[in-house]
């Protein structure tokens, strides 16, 4: 137990080097705990399984371009939102890169060691499934722009972060896939 005059918002562990975190190339199959991929499909076709995955009935939708200045390749935070899904897409047709661990609705924190990471393709996007954690989008480029779906209050009323190195002690540097 801690004295009255101890801080208790210490790490629990102390933050050590970055840790490789390697970014596989994005497929359905690997991509299903976390979400469903988009692919490009021929107009007409009838309404795709991703379609009836798109969850936003907890709000009104917002669909916009999110503009992102390039913050480097460390992930040392990771979000998830509880109230819906979320759609991302290069909006700019460059790879990107996305952080994500399994929704888990039962813990405040992802499993650190759950956390994967892929390769966004430009022309492909993803929907994040209610609870993914994700990290991202990181990208080389100084600027992207990205098609963000998701409810308007987001960011205010469903949007619920976990320092990893404050809370575990580690930090990512994604890389690609050689």
């Amino acid at each position: 137990m801690l004295a009255a005059s101890e801080p208790t918002d210490m790490p629990i562990s102390t933050p050590s080097a970055p840790t490789d975190l390697i970014a596989a190339a994005i497929d359905a199959q690997a991509f299903a705990p976390f979400g469903k991929l988009i692919e490009p499909t021929p107009d007409g076709t009838p309404v795709p399984e991703v379609d009836r995955a798109l969850d936003l009935a907890a709000g009104r939708p917002r669909f916009y371009i999110m503009a992102l200045d390039y913050r480097g390749l460390t992930v040392s935070r990771i979000t998830r939102h509880s109230a819906a899904t979320q759609v991302l897409a290069s909006a700019d047709g460059e790879s990107w890169l996305l952080a994500v661990a399994p929704p888990d609705e039962t813990s405040d924190a992802p499993d650190p060691s759950a956390i994967r990471a892929f390769t966004i393709p430009g022309g492909v996007g993803v929907l994040l499934s209610r609870g993914t954690w994700h990290a991202g989008p990181y990208f080389e480029p100084t600027r992207m722009n990205f098609f963000n779906l998701e409810l308007d209050d987001t960011n205010a009323a469903d949007h619920h972060s976990c320092d990893l190195a404050a809370r575990f002690g580690v930090t990512f540097t994604l890389r690609s896939a050689a």
